[in-house]
């Protein structure tokens, strides 16, 4: 009789092996191979045939549009992030206080996040533009129309829109982290006569030290999708106020001016990395702490 080899089975190293090699292989196919030519080329001339060294970094840091939209970018980062979490966080409070009827609130919270982009533009022009539902009541009432997407009112249009987009998918990671806090610590703080504001002052915020450590990184994150909006209502040329780094991005893509776009991009996931890692290193380190 023929002996049968028995075929061993994968060991657990193996067998993760053999799973995460389809991810790992399409992660460096369209990630990092890209990437890794786009470090290449900013360092080559727009037609990628002569080394030009720092060149391209030295002309994009210099030059007057990358500033702006760097700076409007730094602005519109630094007042939607901490407003985002804050009303994420009190929205998650709330609707874990309403209880059996929070489903129906969640749900409501997320549909923005569901609405199409086309709509949302269509919904921005009949509110803010010259003659529309906004500027209506204004003039009914005796007062003067804004141009909301030609004037410094566009900025806040935009943050007004990322806020409330996002908000309820945030919401919906805070209440994960909520959920997560044993109960075990309240019933043992109001035993010692603990109040609800020392509580949540002292129980809950570091409680939930890692999971704003995520929905910061998540809303950094999607605070780059906002482009779309503003794009589609205002061109590739709005009003300096949001005039953002995926504008300039557009326009110098458009215009061929390769060199100075790969730096850029360089330049910005450098600058991200960095502030990820310090996200990472207050908030995850401190709920380690606690």
């Amino acid at each position: 009789m023929k002996k049968v080899k028995l075929i061993k089975p994968f060991s657990e190293t193996q067998a993760a092996a053999v799973m995460i090699a389809p991810s790992f292989i399409g992660l460096c196919v369209f990630f990092l191979l890209p990437f890794a030519d786009t470090i290449r080329r900013s360092f080559l001339d727009t037609r990628g045939k002569s080394f030009v060294g720092a060149a391209s970094y030295i002309s994009t840091i210099t030059n007057s549009a990358f500033n702006l939209a760097a700076k409007n970018t730094a602005r519109f980062i630094s007042i939607c992030i901490p407003l985002l979490l804050l009303i994420s966080l009190i929205l998650a409070i709330l609707v874990r206080k309403i209880g059996s009827k929070s489903k129906l609130y969640k749900t409501s919270y997320l549909l923005p996040m569901a609405v199409p982009v086309a709509s949302m533009v269509l919904l921005w022009q009949m509110l803010f533009h010259e003659k529309g539902l906004i500027n209506a009541v204004l003039l009914s009432r005796g007062h003067l129309s804004i141009n909301f997407m030609g004037s410094t009112a566009a900025f806040w249009v935009l943050v007004g829109t990322y806020i409330w987009k996002n908000a309820g998918y945030n919401m919906i990671l805070w209440l994960a982290g909520l959920d997560s806090i044993s109960q075990s610590l309240y019933e043992a703080a109001s035993v010692d006569g603990a109040s609800a504001w020392k509580s949540f002052l002292y129980i809950t915020l570091p409680s939930l030290a890692p999971t704003a450590g995520l929905v910061a990184i998540m809303s950094l994150l999607n605070s780059f999708k906002v482009f779309r909006e503003a794009y589609l209502v205002a061109g590739s040329y709005p009003h300096d106020s949001i005039y953002l780094l995926q504008h300039l991005f557009n326009n110098w893509f458009q215009n061929l001016d390769i060199s100075r776009l790969c730096a850029a991009a360089v330049i910005l996931c450098g600058v991200l990395l960095i502030v990820i890692l310090i996200m990472q290193r207050l908030f995850l380190g401190a709920g380690q702490n606690d």
